[in-house]
């Protein structure tokens, strides 16, 4: 059977993907599976992947058998989008394996479970937010600021020699920032003028 092994993670966390294809190069090893590529989208939580919707392509149009992945959640993110891919294939013959779960998503059985391990999984993510939510309303009734931080600049000493619209009194009260925009930022045609 020819298959392609998907493993995803997170640029954000730095994670390496070789933790999870070991494991599925194992498996497809001990399963006597033709492995035809190994796909990794590493990714933070708004990126698009690439990697996941060409094996789709792949399995839509027939050229692989199946797909593995090392877990349910790092295949789909949500419920709907699981159920959604999971109805697509359930009557292909595609073979669809999450390792760490043990399931082959391509039996009914297997459909059942990540079907009740996704809606446990969305429930918790549920809980979670509404707890947040919570925390963060009460942090306000007690007058807390919300947000990030105000990160303080330092202020230049001197003036950069090409700086002609602001008088030399002024520039040290400037910040850093702004002068910086005002040197690198200009486009070529600006800093002639």
């Amino acid at each position: 059977m020819k298959i392609a092994l998907y493993a995803r993670v997170s640029k954000a966390l730095e994670q390496n993907p070789e933790n999870q294809l070991l494991e599925l190069r194992r498996w497809a090893k001990a399963a006597d599976h033709q492995v035809i590529g190994e796909f990794v989208d590493e990714v933070s939580s708004k990126d698009t992947r690439p990697q996941k919707e060409e094996i789709l392509k792949q399995l839509r149009r027939g050229e692989i058998d199946g797909v593995a992945f090392f877990a349910l959640d790092r295949w789909g993110r949500n419920m709907s989008e699981l159920v959604l891919e999971l109805e697509e294939f359930a009557n292909s013959g595609k073979l669809i394996m999450s390792l760490k779960e043990s399931l082959d998503l391509s039996t009914a059985a297997g459909r059942m479970f990540a079907n009740i391990l996704a809606a446990m999984a969305n429930f918790e993510r549920d809980r979670i937010r509404e707890r947040t939510l919570l925390g963060l309303a009460r942090a306000k009734a007690q007058g807390k600021k919300l947000g990030r931080p105000f990160k303080k600049q330092e202020k230049t000493k001197t003036p950069p020699e090409n700086l002609s619209i602001i008088s030399k009194e002024k520039a040290p009260e400037i910040k850093r920032s702004f002068i910086h925009k005002l040197k690198g930022g200009l486009k070529e045609n600006e800093k002639s003028n």
